[in-house]
């Protein structure tokens, strides 16, 4: 008995390590090859280690004109910011309202922001979107792209944040109800500190999502340069070294870039798991 449970914890810990390393790697490999030349990087791309650690990457990445650090950092965290809030507001808001609302047509309402799960628009919505915005007087800007995320139905986090409230002991909020709390009264003193947990996964994901996102910034900023993203200043990096495609100054940016992601799920990470699993008891 005592073997199987060592074999069974030698599997289990061999897949765990299997999972590990498939998961580091590419942040390994990233972070290693910042520090090589570009010409390593194209001949020997399966070294792990650089052969001549150098610097001179990081350097020109952080003196360049395209890739304006503290510039595009700064409209990195406005977008991220804003987006994060919107996301965590329409989602904590819609989870709660279809877990303990009660109005005519509950079901199909929600079945039509369950529909939207499975329809992806893609580029089709970018001109429409376009022409929304000259109709109400808006550029093309970032703060145009951020108006835009204001009409979007976090369908995926609503998902989230009903289950979690829907595990949630309906007595607390009866006996709200009692003590003469509105609606909207329990759901702001009450269900979201309780709530916490799913509320920081959804700000996380929502982190990860806005922060590498590509497409869009990059179409909303062509014109304004000065409204760039650090992820669309780091594609620009691709082309601004002596070869034409610097990768080497491209991975630089992109350790660069990375290290406010690993930061949010460094602090976060207890709570993310907490919501994940939270959230997934019932809805």
């Amino acid at each position: 008995m005592k073997f199987r449970i060592t074999i069974d914890k030698t599997l289990t810990y061999a897949i765990f390590t299997v999972m590990l390393i498939v998961a580091v790697f590419p942040l390994f490999y990233t972070i290693s090859s910042s520090f090589k030349t570009n010409m390593e990087i194209l001949t020997k791309p399966a070294n792990l280690l650089p052969e001549k650690f150098t610097l001179d990457n990081y350097i020109q990445a952080l003196t360049s004109e395209s890739f304006n650090v503290p510039m595009l950092l700064k409209n990195s965290l406005l977008y991220t910011a804003v987006n994060v809030f919107i996301s965590v507001l329409a989602a904590s808001m819609g989870g709660y309202v279809f877990a303990r609302g009660r109005f005519p047509l509950k079901k199909a309402i929600f079945a039509c922001f369950t529909s939207l799960m499975f329809i992806k628009m893609g580029g089709i919505s970018i001109y429409p979107t376009f022409e929304v915005l000259r109709l109400v007087h808006l550029d093309r800007s970032l703060l145009a792209l951020i108006v835009v995320h204001c009409f979007g139905v976090p369908v995926v986090n609503m998902y989230l944040v009903k289950g979690n409230i829907e595990s949630l002991p309906y007595a607390i909020e009866e006996a709200a109800k009692i003590d003469g709390c509105s609606f909207a009264n329990i759901f702001f003193k009450i269900v979201l500190p309780l709530i916490k947990p799913i509320l920081v996964t959804i700000s996380i994901l929502s982190f990860q999502a806005s922060w590498n996102e590509y497409l869009l910034p990059n179409i909303f900023t062509i014109t304004k340069p000065e409204q760039r993203t650090l992820i669309v200043g780091l594609m620009a990096l691709k082309s601004t070294g002596e070869a034409a495609s610097s990768w080497s100054l491209m991975l630089a940016g992109a350790s660069v870039a990375m290290f406010p992601v690993l930061v949010a799920f460094a602090i976060g990470n207890k709570h993310f798991v907490k919501g994940i699993a939270a959230g997934a008891v019932k809805g």
